[in-house]
């Protein structure tokens, strides 16, 4: 019955700590919405899929050999790994909004 106590366990929540590459994955996303200036719809569409990121990243992998014909195959995968821990959607949400908050402000001398 040992086998039955973790059967349903999933990660604990909290802040999803990505790795190096994915971190720079994450970084190279963000900087295409928030220079698209996208910030706003981007942030209500990952606001309104949280609960479907483990599926959505699920279909990132099922179309990665379509896909990655014209994206990075590695940072594609990279970002697709990520989405699939819990806290990914708050993290990706942190990081465009201080990158908008980073070209809001004024030119300093």
């Amino acid at each position: 019955m040992k086998w039955l106590k973790h059967a349903f366990a999933v990660e604990p929540d909290g802040p999803a700590e990505p790795t190096d590459a994915q971190q720079a994955v994450v970084r190279r996303v963000s900087r295409a919405i928030v220079r698209r200036r996208m910030t706003t719809p981007a942030l209500m569409l990952l606001e309104m899929a949280r609960p479907l990121n483990y599926l959505g990243a699920q279909t990132m992998h099922f179309f990665a050999p379509v896909v990655t014909a014209v994206v990075d195959r590695e940072g594609y995968g990279q970002f697709a790994a990520f989405l699939e821990r819990r806290g990914s959607v708050d993290y990706l949400c942190r990081q465009i909004e201080a990158l908008e908050a980073e070209e809001d402000e004024p030119d300093r001398p």
